[in-house]
């Protein structure tokens, strides 16, 4: 059972490991260099004077050596503007102009940056701020003091001095984030070194821990107030624990009242978790995103656009889709279609063709509010819906699955038909330890979804293809008859167990997975003795499928079996490659292009130029392959 965890653990991280690229490790480098300007520029110029001549010509040398190390970073369609920023940065540092504009135009110069080159910028889970404080004590407070006033014992020994956490202003202007990227790398040529020895748990919480350090309990406390009024503007300001640990202060006080910051900012950095709650999900956070994209199309920056669409439907809408098709599957069908929609006039860079797609996913959203907020499914829809998914699944699986039985009982070969069964029954534990993750330990993303199955079905494709040409080609050689006593017995029982367990295992798993979260969805409606009987009402009707399969395919001759199957398994490839680029696209790999061809999904057909191509492409190599086998036994046939 190794190689099955292996192979489920697989899928499901694979949505996340590459559905977005990862930046080069100089670009946090980078975001740190320019996050000094904005925090310690203060120290070095007052009202257009030179407080401290070692501290401005740091911020000229930090400056320079930004636009420097921004060379050094892959192309980037918008590593101009990056360049430009930059620029602008370093010459307000020359006129000497007021803090608050230079710390702007740093903070505006490392947005660009983590747009183009996005590095993780909030922790995985809430930070735990007890475990900060006894890290706090054990690792910061000899040089920084217990309270973070920076006079901690060994604070007089060292220059230059420990920085004071309590400095009001310094922490008006660093972020959470900047903090955890100091504690992560250290500070060259200062006695702060790296704690990266630390896990990444340990680092969030001793950051958060020391973002507290310069407000005390009254602030906290006016905060709590502020934010239990329900304050929306707030609130809409901080939608999960990235929005907290980027805004800083000064930040949040362009927005709201200078006090408000203060307090607020208190509050939350002291209690993360109120922020996770605050997180939109479903509909409500495909309407942010959606909102967002909007507003990056407008801007001109299309990636930008095209990765929060696609969070729009995977992380927003995605996660609803079960329920959503099982009460209403036309009403599925629109909203995948309008994004699908939306993405391809993002990708063409179409404001208005964007803004009436988005325009049309508002109209479908309320109709989803509408099917979401009707009551639970009567017991019957969820008796329907148990008993229509399973069946659905289970036929293609078993297709495929009948099909390797009956070949190898038709080829003599019982003894390989053990590779066959443990591969599906695999895939059916895996599906059993699906369910347990991703209702126990933690939620399978929609990207991840989406990974899994498009994987799932292409590498299904390929295997059926070669296998059916392979199957047409003895169908019609004339000699299959000793080929099949001589060297395909050895190669079965040998070579090709493997083979056989994967496409049994990944036929079957695919399904299992899809139905798997299907039922999750059809079990908060409640009725559960209604789903228990369509999943068991399910399973009968399958074993008579699979009754009916095995005892028609028995009793067809070998050779009239081949060119049967062989047609069969070559259709299912077909069928499969749409799916397969299908839930690919969806999950952000493969581009969209839309065409006017009808969407037919039981047949794997969709309205795109990609899955066309590929179904295409799929059908004209089996077509070609059966044409020239089928000339080469014609001519053999005229020669006898």
């Amino acid at each position: 059972m190794c190689i099955v965890s292996v192979v489920v653990t697989w899928f499901l991280i694979a949505g996340s490991a590459f559905a977005q690229s990862v930046a080069p490790g100089d670009s946090k480098q980078l975001w740190q260099l320019l996050d000094y300007v904005a925090v310690d520029y203060s120290g070095a110029v007052a009202d257009g004077v030179i407080i401290s001549e070692a501290e401005y010509a740091e911020m000229l040398d930090f400056t320079e050596n930004a636009g420097a190390q921004l060379q050094l970073l892959p192309e980037h369609e918008s590593k101009q503007n990056i360049a430009d920023k930059i620029a602008e940065l370093r010459a307000a540092v020359l006129r000497k102009e007021a803090s608050k504009n230079v710390a702007q135009l740093a903070q505006q110069a490392n947005a660009l940056l983590i747009t183009a080159y996005p590095f993780p910028v909030a922790p995985r889970t809430v930070p735990d701020l007890v475990r900060g404080q006894s890290l706090y004590a054990a690792q910061c407070a000899s040089c920084h003091g217990a309270e973070g006033k920076g006079d901690g014992l060994l604070a007089k020994n060292l220059e230059p001095k420990p920085i004071a956490f309590t400095d009001a202003e310094r922490a008006r202007t660093r972020s959470l984030m900047a903090l955890y990227q100091v504690i992560s790398q250290g500070v060259e040529g200062t006695s702060m070194v790296s704690f990266n020895s630390l896990s990444e748990e340990d680092r969030w919480s001793l950051a958060f821990y020391i973002g507290t350090l310069s407000h005390d309990e009254t602030m906290r406390e006016h905060g709590k107030q502020l934010w239990a009024n329900n304050h929306d503007q707030i609130k809409g300001r901080f939608v999960d624990l990235t929005a907290l640990t980027t805004i800083t202060e000064a930040g949040l006080a362009e927005t709201v009242k200078e006090s408000t910051a203060h307090t607020i900012t208190a509050y939350l950095r002291a209690n993360p978790t109120v922020v996770e709650a605050n997180k939109p999900i479903g509909l409500a956070l495909s309407r942010l995103r959606l909102a967002e994209s909007l507003a990056a199309v407008r801007a001109g920056d299309r990636n930008l656009a095209t990765r929060l669409s696609l969070s729009a439907y995977l992380d927003g809408f995605e996660p609803l889709e079960p329920i959503v098709a099982t009460r209403d599957s036309t009403l599925m069908i629109a909203v995948e279609t309008a994004m699908l929609d939306y993405r391809s006039a993002v990708a063409k860079g179409t404001i208005e063709d964007a803004e009436a797609a988005a325009i049309q996913l508002e109209l479908l959203f309320s109709q989803v509010d509408g099917v979401l907020q009707e009551a639970k499914a009567d017991p019957a829809t969820t008796f329907i819906g148990a008993l229509t998914i399973l069946l659905r699944e289970g036929v293609e699986a078993l297709l495929i699955v009948i099909g390797m039985i009956t070949f190898l009982k038709k080829t003599d070969k019982p003894d390989a038909l053990r590779h066959v069964h443990r591969g599906w029954i695999s895939a059916l534990i895996a599906g059993v330890l699906t369910w347990v993750v991703a209702t126990y330990l933690i939620g399978i993303s929609g990207a991840n979804r989406e990974v899994t199955e498009g994987v799932g079905s292409l590498l299904a494709a390929v295997v059926l293809l070669s296998v059916g040409l392979w199957m047409h080609q003895k169908s019609s050689a004339g000699k299959w008859q000793d080929y099949l006593k001589g060297k395909l017995s050895a190669a079965v029982s040998s070579r090709s167990a493997w083979a056989l367990f994967a496409l049994a295992f990944i036929a079957v798993y695919r399904e299992v997975f899809e139905t798997v979260l299907f039922y999750s969805a059809l079990a908060a409606d409640g009725n559960s003795e209604a789903l228990i009987a369509g999943f068991f009402t399910a399973v009968l009707l399958l074993a008579v499928i699979a009754w009916i399969l095995l005892r028609t395919t028995a009793r067809m001759p070998l050779e009239k079996f081949f060119s049967f199957t062989s047609i069969l398994v070559m259709i299912l490839a077909v069928i499969l490659t749409g799916k397969g680029v299908s839930a690919l696209q969806e999950a952000g790999w493969i581009s969209v292009s839309l065409i006017a061809t009808p969407r037919v999904e039981w047949l794997g057909l969709y309205p795109t130029l990609e899955t066309f191509t590929a179904q295409i492409a799929v059908a004209l190599i089996a077509w070609g392959y059966f044409s020239v086998n089928w000339l080469k036994t014609y001519r053999r046939k005229i020669k006898t």
